[in-house]
Order: C-alpha cells, then sequence, then structure tokens
C-alpha cells in the first residue's frame, strides 16, 4: 500500500495527515502530525452482536509517556488505566462522531488513538479528534463526515487559532470544537466571565477552521478512501404498523398524565409490557429454534419501533405547545437552595431544580492536599477539584456500584471548569478546595446542578468567590418539515435529552460565561442558532443566580471552626534551610510542638495551618522569631548565651548571637562583664552593626538611652 499524505498550514504551523505507512490491518488508519506531536489514529468494525438494539461505539485515547521521553511513575513502570485527561479526551472524541452514523447501524465500531510523539507545546487530543474522523472517513465504515476538530484560545484580546502551551498561560479562554461543512457539533469551554458575544465571536473564528480540515480530510478520502459497506437493522413494517395503531394513543396518554417521571414511565412500561405479551407470546418448550429466533426478532423489531414511536410522540406533544410535565418553554422547573445542610462539614448545600438534585460538600486543605497531575508534560499541582458521583438511586434503579466512569469524570470537569474562574487567588485564600457533588436525584442536567449546588457549598464554606455561578441546559427540536420552526427548551428533561436533538450546556455568573458544554442528536448547529441559545442561557442562568444570593448572599465571615486555620508569611529564601534545619529536625520539631502543618514554597512564601485555636498562631510566632531578619537600629530582647573577657554573646533571635562589647554593656565604666550580666539574663539590646560576615554588634548602653532606662545591673 503506497504512502498517501495531505497537508495544510494551519495556526503557523503545518498539519499533516498520512495514511499507508502504519497499522494497515485497520479498516482505516492515519497517522495526524502537528510541530512535532504525532498521534496514531485507527478505525475497526465488527460484525453486529445478536439481538443488539444499540450502537456500539468504543473510543480509546491513550498518552504513552515514552512519547514526552518520561518514565511510567509507579513500582511497575508501564501505563495503566486511563488517567482523566485520556478519559475526557474519549468523550470529546465520542460525542461528535457518534450522531454521524446511519440510523439502524448497530456494527461494533472501536477506535484506538496513540500519542506516539509530543513537543510539549502543540496538544495532542485535539489531534486524536482529527485522526479518528481521518480514519472513519477512509475506512468502509459508514460514518457520515468527516468531522474537523480545532482548539481556540485568546490572548491580549485577539483569538488564536491552536495555542500552544506557552500562549495558553496568558488566555483567558479554552474552547475545543468540532464540526464539517454543514455545522458544528460538539463544543467544550473554559472561560474567564467572557461575554457570549466574544464566545460567539471565537466559535465563529474557529468554525472557518475546522471547515479547512474538513477539507484536508475529504482531500485524503479522494485519493484512499474505500466503498462505504452498510449493514442496517431496522424493524419490520407490519411491527412498526403495529406499534403505532395500539401503542400511539395510550403513550400518548401517559406522557401527558400528571405526576412524576416514574410514574409517566411506569405508565409506559405497562403498555409496552402488554403489548408484547400479547403480540409476540413467548414460545413453549417445545418450539423448535426458528420459532424461538423468530420470536426473539420480533421483540427486538418491536423495542425499536417503540423507541421510535416515542420520540416521534414526545417531539409531536412539544411542538403543540406544552411539555410532558405541563411547563412552557422557557420555564424553569422549581428551584429551591439550601446551604449550611450538614455539621462538622466545612461547607454544604443542596441544589434541587424539580426532579434533579445535588448535595455539594466542601472541604478546606492545605498544600498537602493537593492534586498531583501527572502526564505528557510537566508534573503539577491542582488547589482545586470537583468530584461528581452517580449512585443508581438518584433514578430509581438498584445496579452494582462502581467507581467513576466517562461519565461521571465528564460531569465533574464540567462544573470544575464552571467554578474555576471565579476562586480566589491563592495570595488572598490559600486553601486546597475540594468539592464533591452527590447527585440524590436525576431527572436532566445534573451537571449544571453540581455547578449551582458548589457555589452554595463555597459561599457556606467562606471561601471569598470573585462571583456566583449558575449553569442552565437548553435543549432544541429542530424544525424537520417545511413551515416549522425550531423549538428551543429550557431546562431540559431526561426524556427531552433523549428525546430531543440537543443537550446545550452554559454555566456563567452576571458578567459572563466560565463553561460550555454541547451534545448533539443531529448533524449540527449553524451559528444562529448557537446566539439564541446564548440568549436564553444568559437569561435563565440569572434568574438562578437571584435564587442563590437570596439564600447566601456572600460568603460566610469565618470559615468553620473545624477547618484548617491556614495563615502565610514570606521569609528571606536563603532561610529556608536553616527553617527546614539539618535533616528537617527543625520543621519537625516546630509542628510536633506547636501541633501545626509547615508547608514551604521556593519564594520563601511559608503556609502554617492547624486545626484549633491558637496553633497557627503560635507556629507563624516562632516561625518569625526563627526567621527574622536582623536590623541595624532595632532594640531586640535576647538572652545571655556567653560570657567573655571582652563582653557577652546575646541571643537576640532564634539562632542568631550577637555581640555586646563590655564598653557597650553600660553608661559607666564596666571592669567585668560579670558585673553587669549573667548567663540566661534577658536584656534589652540595640543592633549597632551588621558586617559583610553577617556578624552582629550590639549595645545594652544605646537600648537603655533609647529607651530611657536607668543605667545599673543585669536586668533578670
Amino acid at each position: 500500500m503506497a504512502v498517501t499524505k495531505v497537508e495544510l498550514e494551519l495556526g503557523g504551523r503545518t498539519l499533516s495527515i498520512e495514511t499507508g505507512r502504519l497499522a494497515k490491518q485497520a479498516d482505516g488508519s492515519v497517522l495526524v502530525q502537528y510541530g512535532d506531536t504525532v498521534v496514531l489514529g485507527t478505525a475497526v468494525q465488527a460484525a453486529p452482536r445478536a439481538g443488539i438494539d444499540f450502537f456500539p461505539l468504543t473510543v480509546d485515547y491513550r498518552e504513552k509517556l515514552n512519547a514526552a521521553g518520561k518514565f511510567p511513575g509507579g513500582f511497575r513502570k508501564r501505563e495503566g488505566a486511563p488517567n482523566q485527561k485520556e478519559i475526557l479526551t474519549m468523550r470529546n472524541i465520542d460525542r461528535p462522531i457518534r450522531p454521524l452514523f446511519p440510523k439502524g447501524y448497530f456494527d461494533e465500531v472501536q477506535i484506538q488513538c496513540w500519542v506516539l510523539a509530543a513537543d510539549g507545546q502543540n496538544e495532542p487530543d485535539v489531534l486524536a479528534g482529527i485522526a479518528a474522523s481521518a480514519a472513519l472517513s477512509i475506512s468502509s465504515i459508514p460514518f457520515q463526515g468527516p468531522v474537523g476538530n480545532v482548539r481556540v484560545g485568546r490572548v491580549d484580546g485577539q483569538y488564536v487559532l491552536m495555542p500552544t502551551a506557552a500562549q495558553n498561560q496568558f488566555s483567558d479562554l479554552d474552547m475545543l470544537l468540532c464540526g464539517h461543512k454543514d455545522g458544528l457539533n460538539m463544543i467544550e469551554v473554559g472561560a474567564h466571565q467572557l461575554s457570549e458575544d466574544v464566545v460567539h465571536g471565537a466559535i465563529a473564528f474557529g468554525f472557518e477552521q475546522v471547515k479547512l480540515i474538513v477539507g484536508l480530510i475529504d482531500q485524503l478520502v479522494a485519493k484512499v478512501g474505500k466503498e462505504k459497506v452498510t449493514s442496517l437493522i431496522l424493524p419490520a413494517d407490519e411491527v412498526v404498523a403495529a406499534v403505532k395503531s395500539k401503542l400511539a394513543g395510550p403513550f400518548k396518554a401517559a406522557k401527558t398524565s400528571d405526576g412524576s417521571k416514574h410514574e409517566r414511565q411506569a405508565a409506559i412500561n405497562k403498555v409496552v409490557e402488554d403489548f408484547i405479551a400479547s403480540e409476540y407470546p413467548k414460545p413453549g418448550d417445545d418450539a423448535t429454534l426458528a420459532q424461538h429466533r423468530k420470536w426473539e426478532q420480533n421483540v427486538t423489531d418491536s423495542k425499536l419501533a417503540i423507541h421510535d414511536l416515542e420520540e416521534e410522540l414526545t417531539r409531536e406533544i412539544i411542538r403543540s405547545g406544552k411539555r410532558t410535565d405541563g411547563r412552557s418553554f422557557d420555564e424553569l422547573r422549581e428551584i429551591t437552595c439550601d446551604a449550611g445542610v450538614l455539621p462538622r462539614v466545612h461547607g454544604s448545600a443542596v441544589f434541587t431544580r424539580g426532579e434533579t438534585q445535588a448535595l455539594v460538600t466542601a472541604t478546606l486543605g492545605t498544600g498537602r492536599d493537593e492534586q498531583i497531575v501527572d502526564g505528557l508534560g510537566d508534573e503539577y499541582a491542582e488547589k482545586f477539584y470537583l468530584h461528581y458521583n452517580f449512585p443508581p438511586f438518584s433514578v430509581g434503579e438498584a445496579k452494582r456500584i462502581m467507581g467513576p466512569g466517562r461519565r461521571e469524570i465528564g460531569h465533574g470537569m464540567l462544573a470544575q471548569k464552571a467554578l474555576q474562574p471565579v476562586l480566589p487567588p491563592v495570595e488572598k485564600f490559600p486553601y486546597t478546595i475540594r468539592l464533591v457533588s452527590d447527585i440524590l436525584e436525576s431527572n436532566g442536567s445534573s451537571s449544571m446542578a453540581s455547578a449551582c449546588g458548589g457555589t452554595l457549598a463555597l459561599l457556606d464554606a467562606g471561601v471569598p468567590i470573585i462571583a456566583p455561578v449558575a449553569g442552565i441546559s437548553i435543549g432544541l427540536i429542530k424544525a424537520d418539515k417545511a413551515g416549522q420552526e425550531d423549538v428551543y427548551l429550557v431546562d431540559i428533561q431526561g426524556e427531552e435529552d433523549h428525546f430531543g436533538d440537543m443537550d446545550f450546556k452554559v454555566t456563567g455568573t452576571r458578567t459572563g460565561i466560565t463553561a460550555i458544554q454541547l451534545d448533539l442528536k443531529i448533524r449540527g448547529l449553524n451559528l444562529d442558532q448557537i446566539k439564541k441559545t446564548f440568549e436564553m442561557a444568559k437569561k435563565t442562568r440569572i434568574e438562578i443566580i437571584e435564587k442563590i444570593i437570596a439564600e447566601i448572599p456572600e460568603a460566610r465571615s469565618e470559615i468553620s471552626k473545624h477547618a484548617p486555620r491556614m495563615l502565610s508569611i514570606r521569609i528571606h529564601p536563603d532561610k529556608i534551610g536553616k527553617l527546614i534545619g539539618p535533616g528537617g529536625k527543625t520543621i519537625r520539631m516546630l509542628e510536633e510542638t506547636t501541633g501545626a502543618k509547615i508547608e514551604i514554597e521556593e519564594d520563601g512564601t511559608v503556609y502554617v495551618s492547624a486545626v484549633g485555636a491558637g496553633k497557627a498562631e503560635k507556629a507563624l510566632e516562632e516561625i518569625e522569631k526563627l526567621c527574622a531578619e536582623v536590623k541595624v537600629g532595632s532594640i531586640y530582647t535576647g538572652k545571655v548565651n556567653s560570657i567573655k573577657d571582652f563582653g557577652a554573646f546575646i541571643e537576640i533571635i532564634p539562632g542568631q548571637d550577637g555581640l555586646c562589647h563590655i564598653s557597650e554593656l553600660d553608661d559607666g565604666y564596666v571592669q567585668k562583664v560579670a558585673d553587669v550580666v549573667s548567663i540566661g539574663d534577658i536584656v534589652r539590646v540595640k543592633v549597632l552593626l551588621v558586617d559583610d560576615q553577617g556578624r552582629v554588634k550590639l549595645s545594652r548602653k544605646a537600648a537603655m538611652k533609647e529607651e530611657n532606662e536607668p543605667a545599673g545591673a543585669g536586668t533578670e
């Protein structure tokens, strides 16, 4: 197979896509390079599993540490389970391509993207999205792409395409876009309270670059693309007809009845069970294998047809002007905000919106509680992180209890990005902050409930956030006939998410946007549809913010008594070794005697924390003494440590002695040092000189004169 390559100048660097060199047994395989970052993308399909009624698409993305010349940490010295960034990247690849497969396509498809080389400046995650799209596009898999992926930043008010790691440090926007020539179908944003117009401008800027990448992949497809092979599983016409004639009426009645989500769903489930039992009774034990298989096929076809009918009716009910729970299109469900709901914890809140409820707790810690992140780039520490949990009871189910999956990690990161821009600077609030959002009930947009509950919990914990954050999800029922208009839905519930076309989550303050996440089930959105969504989301989030501040208008004036008290001081970096002591002896002694934790930064900033009154203050006082700078002209209270014929050595700060010459001990003539002071005496002395070797010259005589004390013998 010949090697084929296409190239494009993008953001001042060359983007190349190559195929025919590596992984040639995959159905589609490409090598994407940008700068010196290289990603391999492969796509493979397999025959569908028997009885399947869904599309089993798997996306796997891995950052091989050897790509950056690094060794894996730990004892085994090899990569293990995917880390958080890898999981988030898998989601960002999956979400835009999943809707671009034909209805009824249930073949198993697996996409794998490996980072083979990383230059530390060009992020590989966006290249993996391009690689996945290109591998699918040149394969025989019936992918209705291609799509293009770009990252957009903003430095000094200017949009930056594919920003480098260095540029990202100065960017107030991190935007990941995916789309095709017809529109955008995935948006992921973290922003520092940017206005809707600024964010919309970045989307428009990025969309033009997306279309260039789509054109590049089309060039590759024209050269080496395989013929698409499509095998669809669709319900038989007679099954579809039976489902429509017998279930349309009962479904519509159940969906528009009063009651909760579970009551409406229970009514629908009963209708479905009765229909299948009467239309397709299960064959007896004496039935042939062919009869059993025919029954299984009829049941599978019925489930597919039932799903399509429920989708059609849900959309029809909404288009009639009334949602299934009776709300108007722009109406929020009832919201309640409760802060300070738990004892002992540092901050807590319950945010409830309709049948969605999040319990969010805040924990304040020290530098030792920071989350260490290690990957292809340099290791760094996070002082704020949010963990999201979705227990099965939140939707009335009994399931196996497992660790956080991709969905939980993705929702938690969205809420974390929403709140990150409003946290106070470390200099003002040096605590490490952990938020935990436990979803107690769910019927739509629990990640937005986590962001709102997170604001409440932060305020309850006494965190002086810059501004309160709220978020909401906007849904869409797209016009599918001539004369229809798009229907936008504020605060979508579960079935509107499932049967609708869009889940567009937007968080922000009154001032601007902090985070966005767009998921689509249709092909794409245009810029006008995105602008309309922004307008609705802004109006609604301000409405929610008003409810939040009605419960707790500002951060508590004091942090919880159960949280560590944290103080800080800046010492000269040269004093760090003195504070630590030989083998860490001095700092350990201070921690043991005061009960405080002491953490030292390279710039000389020292953080002191302790739970309990006075512990942190006591430790800080000892550090100040130990690391104090001796100042010429200042008067100190010192202890006489030794006596010589020529004078006394007096410790004026811990570990720092000075010499008070015999002539400086008193106003008059002093025959012997011992006539004035004894070892152990506490005296007041003034610093006359600190020479270039650090030697300190003291005067008791000058101190007495300045403080107008009478001359005399030793003070104690």
